[in-house]
């Protein structure tokens, strides 16, 4: 990150986003309705505290970033290579806030690593570090690829939850879609974990808010239970999410998919994510769906399964033979920006 004091005349006060008190003021560079956009904003900050700790400082802390989503989820990526985030954890639940941040469903580090050509480091909209993210992770990879951090259409990336291999297709010098070597699915509930009596858990029963369902259990390095439903569409998951993510069952909260089978080859999911609450899709949370499906007799697992999610679909396959889930979708570029983090408190 650079630092700079702000010439305050060049900002359109006129724009002002919110009330006087945290006044934001913006300045949009090129057609939002094409890409690349630049987006840049500017917080001057008053010396009152709002939710994130703002607080009157005469020089601000610049942190270049870029937007960027696979079918509908949405994180805000930083180059590590060349930036430095002291507090991630603060820095997202900043940035995450559709209001007074950029809007997004979570930060995403792209850093250096020592074990493979980068490692992505993960934290949800809530400030919690996340070990896994599928759509996050074929950003990742189209970022590096597309910025020259890499120069190969195969790389590994270092998570939480191990490393990941990537396959890319380029598409007029650009990476488009992706796909990933998920790993193996963990089925043992005390390694997802998940508290059950049984060693896996499988349309298994649990109560929530005195309704009982059935649910199925899988991690793909972060923690996932399936719950089947005859229309996904009605559920009020505002509602009944956060009763799932905070059970009892679940020592580390969950990230629980409702799932509508349409044919052998076909599911529809919705899900309400851990720190995040329900987003437009979960790359992970596909490919626990699909093992779960397969392991219920839901889905024909001798092909790959399309799952349709609010954002897009996703190509999963599960290979029983050397026991790995395959993911294939796309990931996109929405604009490059920079933006004032100087206000956050130490």
């Amino acid at each position: 990150m650079r630092k700079f004091t702000p010439n305050l005349p060049e900002f359109h006060r006129e724009n002002s986003l919110f009330d006087n008190n945290y006044p934001v003021y913006y300045t949009i560079k090129g057609n939002k309705w094409k890409k690349p956009a630049y987006f840049f904003m500017g917080v001057l900050c008053s010396n009152k505290k709002n939710k994130y700790n703002i607080q009157e400082q005469e020089e601000v802390t610049i942190m270049k970033f870029t937007k960027m989503q696979g079918i509908g989820n949405d994180y805000v990526y930083v180059n590590c290579f060349e930036e430095t985030v002291k507090d991630p954890a603060a820095v997202a639940k900043f940035v995450s806030d559709r209001h007074f941040g950029i809007g997004s469903d979570g930060l995403i580090l792209i850093r250096p690593s020592e074990i493979a050509d980068c490692e992505m480091d993960m934290y949800n909209l809530d400030g919690s570090q996340g070990a896994m993210c599928g759509n996050g992770i074929r950003c990742v990879a189209k970022y590096v690829y597309d910025h020259g951090i890499v120069d190969k259409t195969s790389l590994s990336i270092a998570t939480r939850s191990g490393i990941k291999y990537v396959d890319l297709t380029i598409r007029d010098g650009k990476a488009s879609m992706v796909k990933v070597n998920m790993g193996s699915p963990i089925l043992t509930a005390k390694e997802i974990p998940v508290v059950a009596e049984t060693e896996q858990v499988i349309d298994a029963p649990i109560t929530v808010e005195g309704k009982e369902y059935h649910m199925t259990a899988v991690s793909m390095g972060n923690p996932h239970a399936i719950i089947y439903v005859d229309d996904v569409d009605s559920l009020d998951l505002e509602k009944i999410g956060p009763s799932f993510e905070n059970h009892v069952c679940f020592p580390d909260r969950v990230n629980t998919e409702f799932v509508q089978v349409i044919d052998h080859h076909t599911v529809k999911m919705r899900v309400w994510e851990r720190g995040s609450g329900e987003t437009l899709a979960c790359g992970t949370g596909a490919c626990a769906v699909t093992v779960a499906s397969i392991l219920n007799d839901k889905v024909d697992g001798s092909k790959p399964v399309t799952v349709q999610l609010l954002g897009g679909d996703l190509n999963i396959s599960w290979e029983r033979d050397e026991n790995l889930v395959y993911m294939t979708g796309p990931a996109t570029t929405v604009f490059d920006g920079e933006i004032d983090l100087g206000f956050l408190g130490e």
